[in-house]
Parts: structure tokens; C-alpha cells; sequence
């Protein structure tokens, strides 16, 4: 039987790779036959998770690396590629969200999430697309957003959440349409909410989880591993005519 998202020989970068989604997106990758670069600060847990990885007999390393920073990125991309010889998955994870009325954003933390959400995403891209480019062959995949599309329904107070996602969404469209000659396919994927280091709090507040409910068809948070098939749909060649798309995996957030 054809395994549809067979990745064996393919080499993956996956940033915020320390926690969260991206060590579930890691994993998941690795149980395909991937090789894993992971990226983020906390080198510690990369270097734990890269051990793990190589039990599953893949090879995995870990690179420290803040993506706020553009001379980083581009370190980081050339020793990536200087230790595997190619790049052939990038996935766009690291991000964090803010819960700041919109008046009181200042500058500082309007820059820093722009930078964190949506800067840092297009330099990665930007940089490991050139060796995509060269190669004639690339997956990129981002990691959006319910809040791509639309803002939160009274909760939460995130604009400048909204409009990193959003300018993520179509940044994923406009590099899937320049890069579509080179055989690089570039979507994304828009969770809703799921359970990491960053949400774990919410997670413990009856308040969020009855909001949660009342704006979910499915009227549940997101489980462990329920992004893993889109993320391998999106990383591999099943995806050859599937381009500048995002998959929102919402439990129905979208459609109420």
C-alpha cells in the first residue's frame, strides 16, 4: 500500500522546534522518515528532542536560533544547510499571540509581534527559499490561524495577533505564486485552539473552555496530534497540485 506522505530522504526545518506545536510537528515529520532541523532559543529542549528523534532512527539536529533576529535566521539556514545538504520542509511555527486591548498596544509590542509573527516567517522563507530555488523543489508550510480570518468572537483582544496571522495568509498566497515555477509549494494550516506551553493556562479556565464550545461546531479544544495529517499533506508530495491554500483545523470555528 502507497504511503501517501512518505517522507524519507527529506530534510525539514521546523521553528519554535522547543515546545508546543512544534515539537508535535516534529515528531510527527520524523515518523515519516524526515530528517529534522530544529530551530528555537532553548537549546536544552532541542537537544532533548533531537535525541528522541534519532531513537525513531531519523537523523535530527538542533539549532539555536531567535527569529527576530534577520543575521540569525541566515546563519542558522546556512549551517541547516551545510549539515544536510538541502532543505526540503519549512515549517513557519514560531509565534506567540498577546491579549492587549487595541489603544493600548504600544509600538514596542506592536514590533515585537510583527517581528516574532509575520517578519520572521519571510525572512526564513525568504532565505531557505533561495536553496529551495537551487534545488527545483520545496514544501513550505505556516502556521496561521482561526484569527487568519477572522478576529475573536469577544474574548480576546488580539489585533495585532489578527493582522500577523493575516499577513501570513497572504504572504502564503503571494510566495505561492512567484515560487510556483520553481516546484516550490507554499500553504498553510489554521488551527484553532490546541493545548501548548503557551495556552496551558486557558486550558485550566472554565470561562475559556465554555467560550470555546459556544464558537466551535465539535464544541471542543483541538487534541494532541489532530494537525499532523495536514502538516504531512502540506510537507509532502501529495501535495504536488495544492498550492497558496490554508486548511483551517478548527473544529468548525470558521463556518459558525
Amino acid at each position: 500500500m502507497k504511503n501517501y506522505f512518505d517522507l524519507s530522504g527529506r530534510v525539514a526545518l521546523v521553528t519554535g522546534a522547543s515546545s508546543g506545536l512544534g515539537v508535535q510537528f516534529a515528531r510527527a515529520l520524523a515518523g515519516q522518515g524526515a530528517s529534522l532541523a530544529l530551530v528555537a532559543r532553548r537549546k536544552d529542549r532541542l537537544d532533548a528532542l533531537a535525541a528522541e528523534l534519532r531513537e525513531l532512527g531519523v537523523e535530527a539536529e538542533a539549532f539555536t536560533c531567535n527569529i527576530v533576529k534577520p543575521e540569525e535566521i541566515a546563519e542558522t539556514v546556512k549551517a541547516v544547510h551545510a549539515r544536510f545538504g538541502r532543505i526540503d520542509i519549512l515549517v513557519n511555527n514560531a509565534g506567540r499571540s498577546m491579549d492587549v486591548p487595541a489603544e493600548d498596544i504600544t509600538d514596542k509590542q506592536w514590533k515585537i509581534m510583527m517581528d516574532l509573527n509575520l517578519n520572521g516567517p519571510f525572512i526564513l522563507s525568504r532565505e531557505v527559499g533561495r536553496i529551495m530555488i537551487a534545488q527545483h523543489y520545496g514544501r513550505i508550510v505556516n502556521i496561521g490561524s482561526v484569527h487568519s480570518l477572522i478576529p475573536s468572537k469577544g474574548m480576546y483582544s488580539v489585533a495585532a495577533y489578527c493582522a500577523t496571522k493575516g499577513g501570513l495568509l497572504t504572504l502564503t498566497k503571494a510566495l505561492a505564486v512567484e515560487w510556483a515555477k520553481h516546484n516550490i509549494n507554499v500553504n498553510a494550516i489554521g488551527p484553532a485552539y490546541f493545548e501548548t506551553e503557551m495556552t496551558e493556562a486557558d486550558f485550566h479556565d472554565e470561562k475559556f473552555i465554555n467560550f470555546v464550545k459556544a464558537n466551535t461546531a465539535l464544541e471542543r479544544t483541538g487534541l494532541p496530534g489532530e494537525l499532523d495529517a495536514a502538516l504531512l499533506y502540506f510537507a509532502s508530495d501529495a501535495c504536488s497540485y495544492t498550492t497558496g491554500q490554508i486548511l483551517y483545523v478548527d473544529g468548525g470555528w470558521t463556518v459558525l
